[in-house]
């Protein structure tokens, strides 16, 4: 199983535009060793030629047009198969919008993704004016075939953090996705949002490969820290890395191949390649995406 990270960044991206914290001031001027990222999406394949996606950011566009593989090889073709989301948060699903062109498409999340969608944010009809969309719910604790061997089996990650669009009933309806080479028997676990590591998302992580975890923030009260936020990570939905309880203490000594930090939020400090935070991470065994990370599983 090939696997492409097409965006590391949290929403807004890396630099975000109307940010001047110490990271985007870095990446801007060149003062301290870092790299933009883009919104984050992940690509996956069995053969290197049918891709999936795992959310499409509103960098979607530039993501494709960065990776040759999701190029197309006839006058109207594309080797994306379809997008699996892991929730209806704009950032990652903004980009449905700009694979309008494709005419058809397919597009796998929960049935409260889809009515917060349809009914929330109106981008499904926005979307349906331009293209035939063939949804498929997703169920967690299913395995569903993709391509070649490749299948995934979706499972919920509990939140209280409130929908911001929707009926507001309930959480967010989060799922991570662990997608699984049949003819390897190696998987990857996808879980770019998570608020706590419970007993039950820790089970779905048992015997995985590789690891692309929520990197949002550092501290849990980082953007109050910085003065630009009211919220904690935790009340946005993410487990802070830092901290006796946070990500990196739970995550370090679990027997996992490769563990990677992606969704990483613009104020978090792992983005700085030479500060103490990136180091203790590094130091752990962990990894901070970047953009155009390539993965063979």
């Amino acid at each position: 199983m090939w696997v492409r990270v097409l965006g590391a960044a949290a929403g807004g991206g890396f630099p975000q535009w109307n940010c001047s914290c110490p990271q985007c001031r870095a990446v801007r001027d060149g003062s301290r060793p870092c790299r933009s990222r883009t919104q984050s999406s992940v690509a996956v394949s069995a053969d290197y030629r049918r891709w999936f996606l795992l959310n499409a950011s509103p960098d979607i566009r530039t993501q494709i047009e960065s990776f040759p593989a999701l190029h197309p090889r006839e006058v109207r073709d594309s080797p994306l198969q379809a997008v699996l989301l892991t929730d209806a948060e704009l950032d990652h699903t903004l980009g449905l919008l700009l694979l309008r062109e494709a005419g058809r498409l397919e597009v796998h999340a929960t049935a409260t993704v889809h009515e917060t969608l349809r009914t929330g944010t109106s981008l499904l009809q926005t979307l349906g004016a331009y293209a035939h969309v063939e949804w498929q719910t997703v169920a967690t604790g299913i395995e569903v075939s993709l391509a070649e061997g490749l299948s995934y089996r979706a499972f919920d990650v509990p939140t209280d953090k409130r929908a911001r669009f929707g009926t507001g009933e309930g959480g967010e309806g989060v799922v991570g996705y662990r997608i699984t080479d049949g003819r390897t028997g190696r998987a990857l676990v996808y879980l770019p949002g998570a608020q706590e590591l419970t007993a039950s998302v820790r089970a779905h992580l048992e015997g995985c490969t590789c690891l692309l975890f929520d990197g949002t923030c550092w501290q849990d009260d980082e953007l109050i820290r910085l003065g630009i936020g009211n919220k904690t990570s935790r009340d946005m939905g993410h487990l802070p890395i830092g901290g006796p309880d946070g990500s990196l203490e739970q995550l370090a000594s679990l027997p996992i191949e490769r563990k990677i930090y992606t969704h990483i939020n613009n104020t978090n400090p792992i983005l700085l390649e030479d500060s103490p935070e990136r180091r203790t991470v590094e130091e752990r065994g962990m990894e901070v995406a970047a953009d155009g990370l390539e993965l063979e599983i």
